[in-house]
């Protein structure tokens, strides 16, 4: 069992950045794929980015290439998003999840631990 406890979220202006970071409960953190979802209002929850239990391969979603980095500090149980040049549309409930032994889930799917979200809201 994997607890996930996410933080960092807030309001942004447009351009503006904010670094995600997710706490992982349990021994075993570096043995799990650990990926970032986003859902906004009314819309599916979407894949942002994932990192494999080394941290040597990382998969981002097109919409936030070149804008989102994703990291991961075992000693830690903790993976990251560093989001920059925020944009309105980025405006959702940032989730983490986490899945054994997978690597490049990039799908809600694959993933078997959710935490309970944080709320990133950038404005215009």
């Amino acid at each position: 069992q994997v607890h996930l406890v996410e933080s960092g979220g807030g309001l942004v202006q447009a351009g503006g950045s904010l670094r995600l970071s997710c706490a992982a409960s349990g021994r075993t953190f570096n043995f799990y794929t650990m990926g970032w979802f986003r859902q906004a209002p009314g819309k599916e929850r979407d894949f942002v980015a994932a990192i494999n239990w080394r941290g040597r391969t990382t998969y981002v979603a097109d919409s936030v290439q070149g804008r989102f980095t994703i990291s991961r500090d075992n000693a830690k149980n903790t993976v990251y998003l560093q989001m920059n040049s925020l944009k309105p549309e980025d405006t959702a409930v940032y989730y983490c999840a986490a899945v054994r032994d997978l690597s490049g889930a990039t799908t809600s799917q694959e993933y078997d631990y959710w935490g309970q979200g944080t709320q990133v809201t950038v404005s215009s």
